[in-house]
């Protein structure tokens, strides 16, 4: 199996063998280097750090493992147990923590589980924080502390109720707007955290009549939990069935949003963004970000309100970056990431459907309305599994050279310019695989520059 290192986290399949596998002793490890880390930052003073965990099968495990290191290292712990991602984010920041650690593996199967590593301001640390921790746990260049210099832990139950108040008391999230519009709302929370979370804020914002689907968070996933097409049938059935307007889903730890249209289909998980983007452009002008793998629309929509669009490397951490600097409204990643800085600079599901009903109840519009107000694209999404053999700058540099008429980005990856669409080529942060997406105004024609560039690597 394998185990992962990059600005995403530290990620990997759990049993095995350490260094080659998630195992105790790489979650010791790896746990102990980022209190290193954080502690050389700060070495006077007692630390704090906020850990939280989706509903993932080994979650128990991993976090009684995070937590006795943390405490083993002297650090106080404020243990969230089941939370989602931008809870944990905003938890570090209320509580004025000195970090944070994510127990998630977001979207990838059951057998997998990693850390998300956050720093004081609730947001992932940087690459060269990243590396930086890598060393130290390269070197096992860490110290336990003595027995009376043990963190405490305390287990602190309502940090998802207080995650949905400061998403209530937005400016642009009306609760009333949307009671009055009375929507029927289908959820399927891949039996993870989600289950704990959007029924609440549903019910917060004055939504009477929800439909749960995989709401239990056994860890004991439904289905493939990428929010992706092929794994969305029984809630894109169950919307119709049940004469629904909206149906939600969301990855385990609640940071991806995808949206089911009343007909069935889907709305893309590409313009999730672009929806709500649309809505926080009419009443803010201002600029926004998106990662090069995501939608041209986002850039159509921006530049007719006024904005200037910017793109980032793939990542959340880049993203927010590249946001800070541009001073931009609202950003975020065509997986259905949603970046709200209004709120906090993380991915958040939560506020993204608060802010999607929102923008319905005063439009009074259906969701496939909404949809046919944007621009027609269409993304193709392949990878190839990258065996350890292959020499991943000479894909690229075959690419630029073969693709050398049309513009070209390499700011992560290679990413070719055409016309009518693009096609983007990168290795992944989370997976030993190499991510092909193209897009174009046409499904046939996205497919056909994604299988050019397939066909000239393989």
């Amino acid at each position: 199996m394998t185990l992962i290192k990059s600005i995403s986290g530290i990620r990997g399949t759990i049993g095995g063998r350490p260094g080659d596998n998630l195992t105790p002793i790489d979650i010791v490890k790896f746990t102990a280097a980022f209190a290193t880390l954080i502690k050389e930052s700060k070495p006077e003073g007692k630390l704090k750090f906020v850990v939280g965990r989706d509903a993932r099968i080994s979650g128990n495990i991993v976090e009684s493992l995070v937590v006795t290191t943390l405490s083993g290292m002297g650090i106080d712990v404020i243990n969230t147990g089941l939370s989602t991602t931008p809870t944990v984010e905003m938890t570090v920041i209320n509580l004025v923590a000195d970090g944070g650690i994510i127990i998630t593996a977001s979207h990838n199967p059951r057998e997998w589980n990693a850390l998300k590593l956050l720093n004081s301001k609730g947001e992932f640390i940087s690459a060269d924080e990243g590396e930086r921790v890598l060393k130290i746990a390269e070197k096992e260049n860490v110290v336990f502390c003595k027995v009376d210099q043990l963190g405490k832990v305390e287990n602190k139950e309502g940090t998802i109720a207080e995650h949905i108040n400061q998403i209530i008391a937005l400016s642009l999230v009306d609760k009333n707007i949307i009671a009055k519009a009375g929507f029927k709302v289908v959820v399927d929370a891949v039996n993870s955290t989600g289950g704990i979370s959007i029924p609440p804020l549903l019910k917060s914002l004055g939504v009477k009549n929800i439909i749960e689907l995989n709401c239990e968070p056994t860890g004991d996933f439904a289905h493939d939990p990428e929010p992706i097409s092929e794994n969305l049938k029984e809630i894109c059935d169950l919307v119709v069935k049940q004469n629904a307007d909206i149906g939600i889903v969301v990855d385990p730890d609640v940071d991806r949003l995808a949206l089911v249209m009343e007909n069935g289909e889907l709305f893309g998980e590409e313009y999730t963004l672009v929806a709500v983007a649309d809505y926080i452009l009419q009443s803010q002008r201002g600029n926004t970000v998106s990662n090069l793998s995501s939608t041209r629309a986002l850039r159509d929509i921006t530049e007719k309100a006024g904005g200037i669009y910017t793109a980032s490397a793939v990542g959340e951490v880049n993203v927010v970056e590249k946001m800070k600097e541009v001073n931009a409204v609202i950003g975020g990643e065509g997986n259905g990431g949603v970046i709200y800085p209004e709120l906090h600079y993380g991915r958040d599901a939560l506020v993204g459907i608060a802010l999607i009903l929102t923008y319905l109840a005063k439009k009074k519009i259906k969701l496939s309305e909404l949809r046919a107000e944007y621009p027609g694209y269409y993304i193709s999404k392949n990878k190839i599994e990258l065996n350890s053999g292959r020499n991943v700058d000479n894909i690229f540099a075959k690419v630029i050279s073969h693709y050398s008429n049309f513009p070209i980005l390499t700011i992560d990856g290679v990413k070719i310019d055409f016309p009518d669409g693009w096609v983007h080529l990168r290795t992944s942060n989370t997976e030993p695989i190499m991510r092909v997406y193209a897009e174009s105004t046409s499904i046939a024609k996205a497919q056909k520059y994604a299988y050019e560039v397939i066909d000239l690597i393989t």
